[in-house]
Parts: structure tokens; sequence; C-alpha cells
């Protein structure tokens, strides 16, 4: 069964940065990609980012312009670079891919943006 690990969350300051990284113990479907989606603090999960097949991209309108998605071209680690973070992007942040019938979930990391 495959399994993914995210990392690089933490505590920042609002107009700051991190990125988060995607390991996976076996290499990502090309045409499955990886998806970032995060959980706000008493909200539902919500989608952030997605990249599949030859490199097609989408992200949530709430991220454009602030946060990028990648992937090493061994498809065994995705990224999620985010800047200008504010407050409202605090969240656990999961990284996620479809092997097969299953989709996989990493266990999350947490990004705060406090002052």
């Amino acid at each position: 069964q495959a399994r993914l690990v995210e990392s690089g969350g933490g505590l920042v300051q609002p107009g700051g940065s991190l990125r988060l990284s995607c390991a996976a113990s076996r290499n990502i479907p090309l045409n499955s990609g990886v998806a970032w989606y995060r959980q706000p603090p008493g909200k539902q999960r919500e989608f952030v980012a997605r990249i599949v097949g030859g490199g097609t991209i989408d992200y949530a309108d709430s991220v454009k312009g602030r946060f990028t998605i990648s992937r090493d071209r061994a498809m065994r680690t995705g990224y999620l670079q985010m800047h200008d973070l504010k407050p409202e992007d605090t969240a656990v942040y999961y990284c996620s891919a479809r092997y097969g019938s299953e989709q996989v979930w990493g266990q999350g990391t947490q990004v705060t943006v406090s002052s």
C-alpha cells in the first residue's frame, strides 16, 4: 500500500512563506498526479491545488497567485510553495494521490499564520 508523508508546516507570520513537501513511498501515477487539500479549524476539508498528467494545474481561487504546486521528475515527491501567507491560510494541509482505485492521503501538516 502506498503511503504519503507531508512535511514543512509550521508557524509563520502574515506575509511569510512556507514550502510543503509530500513524499510518496511509491511512484505517483502520472495520470493521477498530486493534490493538496487543507482543513481550517472548525471547517471542512477544502481543495487547494492539483497537478496531473503532463502538468495540468488547478488552484483554488483563494490561493491563485500566491501558491505554486509542483512535483519532482521521479514522481516521488510533490511540493506546495506558499507565499504571502494570510491568517485564513491557517489549516492542516494534506496531500493526496490516487493509486488505481485507492485514494491515498497523508497524515497532514499544520500551517499556522499568525503574528
